[in-house]
């Protein structure tokens, strides 16, 4: 797995998007005292099932590989030229 750029940053983002989309879909309501690992956990199922994003194999799935996963996927949600993208 090679490690994007701005990873963290885009995992940031990542993770504002995919609450927002999550709860736009009203599929789960998040508390402030869920930890982030809570929400990338479920935040990358539920793009999995919606087919959004390619599932990774089981015995590769762990934390670090969801951030980057999700990182990925808000990478291509953001315009050209975009400076986490540089």
């Amino acid at each position: 797995m090679k490690k994007l750029k701005h990873e963290a940053e885009l995992f940031k983002g990542a993770l504002i998007a995919g609450v927002a989309y999550a709860e736009g879909r009203k599929a789960v309501e998040f508390e402030p005292t869920d930890s982030a690992s809570e929400k990338l956990r479920y935040i990358y199922r539920l793009l999995v099932h919606d087919k959004i994003i390619q599932p990774l194999p089981e015995d590769q799935v762990s934390e670090a590989s969801m951030r980057h996963k999700l990182a990925i996927w808000y990478s291509r949600q953001l315009p050209k030229g975009h400076p986490l993208l540089s």
